[in-house]
């Protein structure tokens, strides 16, 4: 009876719809405590907005788009009905071959096609240092990516947070509670899109 009762409860209590954070420290929620970080202020948002979700944490710190397409099977296996998909910081950051970031990427969303995965793609902008040519390169590689692949689009991740002093932490990388609080506002009309796209 107890068994029943606790399974019953467990069904009740699941999240209508699973979203697959696939990323870096960024996503991982770098230098901030439990709460704060992406994923969990964007499960609180989709919440306040009627969205009976569940985002779960698959950011790795130090991640490359390498790494995140060696670890998706594991990524997947939390059975997800959607995925944002934030990579690609780290390549810009070592200054990578972009066409080896685009083929990482192109890789993982050819994945998540055939399983049917609806998926936001989070572009990223390359550090100024390593010219004008570099960053207009890096930049092309997710929206070409994302037109591909069809799938839906949100050009800068950091948007509204990269060099503002108040909202990162001392590294001048990663945001503070108050960094992510404004990406979440200003990425929230893309992941409520996605949700719509999940049929739950």
């Amino acid at each position: 009876m107890f068994l029943l009762v606790f399974l019953a409860f467990s069904s009740a209590t699941k999240a209508e719809v699973r979203l697959l954070g696939l990323g870096d420290s960024l996503m991982a929620g770098y230098g901030l405590p439990p709460g704060d970080g992406f994923p969990d202020q964007l499960q609180d948002a989709l919440q306040a907005a009627g969205i009976d979700a569940e985002v779960v944490n698959a950011g790795v710190s130090g991640d490359t788009s390498a790494g995140g397409r060696a670890r998706l099977d594991w990524a997947l296996a939390s059975n997800p009905h959607a995925v944002i998909l934030e990579l690609g910081a780290n390549d810009g950051l070592r200054g990578l071959e972009p066409t080896e970031t685009k083929r990482n990427l192109d890789a993982i969303l050819t994945v998540l096609g055939e399983k049917g995965l609806p998926v936001l793609l989070a572009g990223m902008l390359a550090p100024p240092n390593l010219g004008q040519e570099y960053g207009t390169e890096f930049e092309a590689v997710f929206r070409y990516l994302a037109e591909k692949h069809g799938v839906l689009f949100y050009p800068f991740f950091l948007d509204g947070v990269v060099g503002d002093p108040a909202l990162n932490q001392q590294d001048g990388i990663h945001p503070t509670k108050e960094g992510v609080a404004i990406i979440v506002e200003r990425i929230l009309p893309k992941v409520l899109e996605l949700t719509g796209q999940t049929g739950q």
